[in-house]
């Protein structure tokens, strides 16, 4: 239920007047310089995307629109689209491997790196976008900010059924980041960018059955085409209600039962997501709430430098919420693996790595692989369920054939921002991405210098053109 009357608030006016007031000055360099991690990031993703199954398919369904020219680029298609198609198909790369950075809640009764990924549907906005309208770099870069904070602080302020009863929030939430990040380099007016977040809310859709399938990233992709299609509309002159948030029959009541004024209002850009509490990159491609058990996995194999032949038995404890999210005990393939607990520890504890090339379907089939999994017993721990699902507390035991119990706690990943990664280290994962993609060395390291300096780009063509292909 609501905390707060919505009578008397216009939510949706003040959302707009934040995204049409916001300045590049009103980013601090702190965010700047962390937004361009999730930037370079966002971009190494769409290109491993491209060649992922869900790439090929993608491509074919543009070819079945006839889609032959436009002015979008789709990053390693090897081709330009109108904005939105190039909006969906770099959103589908970008969440295709769920790689991809995650919100992280502030509530304790909001779960902890589910609310949204947040670049995947604000980027491809915002790059398609401001390659259409020949944007400067800073104003690329003020948009996709202005996308990801709207996008965080209306899934901050949803009620927390949104999420547990089946939304996925990146689907539903995303749709208003693309529509903020549009209507700001379309260069609305308020009751402009009002119509066009109301036109995106009527498109929010998206449910987490579909976790662990080739649907979970359309999701990414639609949003981001539906927030740009809805920002184009809008620019038409279609009409649509001003109020779509904190309407009764609006987003926040339909979607979740309810919001809490007080996550929202007075709070955009105050402080900025990208400032606090931050957004974590991920260094696994798999679901972010295996990520502080596999970066403690990871640690205590390194320091006890534990063998696979010598694991007896290894019991993974997390709070009940986390279950619901990583719903595959036994994956048969790739993607369900990404939403396993038991795979990603089994794959540890078997390669002590796991990336892209652990991520296939051939590697779930292997079985030493099975057999590890058989090993792995994932069990919510009255201990991490205390501790509140704010955070992802993971506790680790590993029982050794000789005996030895070797145990472990994180309530935090690699990539957080408690344990942050560097702009270095975000761009090695970049390389990683973009040469799984076929891409060459020397192309790799421009683009990463042409993000690290996207703040003094003239246009994002120099981008572009690095990106429409891998060769």
């Amino acid at each position: 239920m609501n905390k707060f009357s919505t009578t008397d608030v216009e939510l949706t006016k003040y959302v707009a007047e934040f995204i049409v007031n916001a300045r590049v000055e009103d980013l601090s360099s702190e965010v700047v310089e962390v937004g361009k991690k999730s930037i370079l990031d966002g971009f190494g993703l769409a290109l491993s995307g491209s060649v992922a199954k869900s790439g090929e398919l993608v491509r074919q369904h543009l070819d079945d629109l006839g889609l032959a020219e436009g002015g979008a680029t789709v990053i390693g298609g090897g081709r330009k689209v109108a904005p939105r198609f190039a909006a969906f198909a770099n959103g589908v790369g970008i969440h295709a491997d769920d790689y991809d950075d995650t919100q992280l809640a502030v509530a304790k009764d909001r779960v902890y790196g589910l609310l949204t990924h947040p670049t995947a549907p604000a980027l491809p906005a915002a790059f398609a976008m401001a390659e259409i309208k020949k944007s400067s770099g800073r104003d690329f870069m003020l948009a996709y900010h202005l996308g990801v904070e709207v996008e965080c602080k209306i899934a901050e302020a949803i009620a927390p059924r949104h999420y547990q009863t089946g939304f996925h929030a990146t689907a539903t939430c995303g749709t208003f980041a693309a529509a903020a990040a549009a209507s700001k380099l379309l260069g609305f007016d308020v009751a402009t960018t009002q119509r066009a977040l109301s036109i995106a809310g009527s498109q929010s859709a998206g449910l987490r059955e579909n976790f662990g399938t080739m649907t979970k990233p359309f999701h990414a992709g639609r949003s981001s085409e539906s927030g740009v299609a809805a920002a184009q509309f809008a620019s038409y002159g279609w009409t649509a209600t001003p109020k779509i948030l904190e309407a009764p029959r609006g987003f926040f009541s339909a979607a979740g039962g309810g919001y809490d004024l007080q996550a929202i209002y007075g709070k955009l850009g105050s402080p900025w997501t990208f400032a606090d509490p931050g957004v974590s990159i991920k260094p696994h491609p798999s679901g972010s709430l295996t990520h502080p058990g596999m970066t403690e996995m990871l640690r205590l194999i390194k320091k006890h430098d534990i063998k696979p032949q010598d694991v007896a038995h290894v019991r993974v404890g997390t709070n009940s919420n986390m279950p619901n999210a990583l719903i595959h005990h036994r994956p048969k393939d790739e993607l369900q693996a990404k939403f396993s607990m038991e795979f990603c520890m089994a794959i540890l504890l078997l390669e002590r790595r796991a990336g892209l090339r652990e991520f296939t379907d051939e590697v779930v089939e292997r079985d030493d692989v099975k057999k590890m999994i058989e090993k792995v017993d994932f069990v919510v721990d009255d201990d991490a369920e205390a501790a509140g699902y704010h955070l992802m507390t993971t506790i680790i035991d590993i029982d050794l054939k000789d005996g030895r119990r070797i145990s472990g706690r994180a309530d935090f990943g690699k990539g957080s921002p408690a344990f942050p990664m560097s702009y270095d280290e975000v761009a090695d994962k970049f390389r990683e991405n973009a040469e799984f993609a076929g891409m060459g060395k020397d192309r790799c390291s421009e683009i990463v210098e042409l993000v690290r300096s996207i703040e003094k780009q003239g246009s994002v063509a120099g981008l572009a053109e690095r990106l429409i292909s891998v060769r």
